[in-house]
């Protein structure tokens, strides 16, 4: 059974900036937003992969990642637990990938390869927002309406 339903596939696609954490050789975490996020199939989401030394070496070394993407006007969305994997840029599995990126297709002279996470295990993130009773549509209306005044 895939993991990855239709609304968290959507998540993605809507709202392609997800963070992925990782973890340095040191112990300690490091997070990486990622703008080039794409679903590729029912159980991997992935990234191309631009300017990210760091999170390549800590995925090489430690392949256990999480992905969080948000609805920052919701308040509500997915952290996506899973393994990461490296595929180089003509490789063939990055070639069987990259259709899944054609949002980025003016980015991928840039991407040095695809990061493909396979999802083990998702895990809703929802805001306490929620526990004062407030609906989705009333956290949605609120929410813009501060993002639109900070750019008045």
């Amino acid at each position: 059974m895939p993991i990855l339903t239709a609304a968290m596939k959507a998540l993605v696609r809507d709202h392609t900036l997800g963070f992925v954490a990782t973890v340095n050789a040191d112990g300690t975490p490091n997070l990486s937003p990622k703008g080039t996020m794409a679903v590729i199939d029912d159980d991997r989401i992935g990234f191309g992969e631009i300017r990210s030394p760091g999170t390549r070496a800590n995925i090489a070394a430690r392949p256990a990642v999480e992905l969080n993407f948000v609805d920052v006007f919701a308040r509500k969305g997915w952290r996506f637990k899973g393994k990461a994997a490296f595929h180089a840029k003509g490789a063939a599995e990055y070639k069987r990938m990259l259709p899944a990126f054609a949002k980025w297709e003016d980015l991928h002279d840039r991407f040095n390869g695809i990061v493909a996470v396979t999802v083990e295990r998702a895990l809703p993130i929802v805001s306490p927002a929620y526990d004062r009773g407030l609906t989705e549509a009333e956290l949605k209306a609120s929410f813009k309406a501060h993002f639109m005044a900070l750019h008045d």
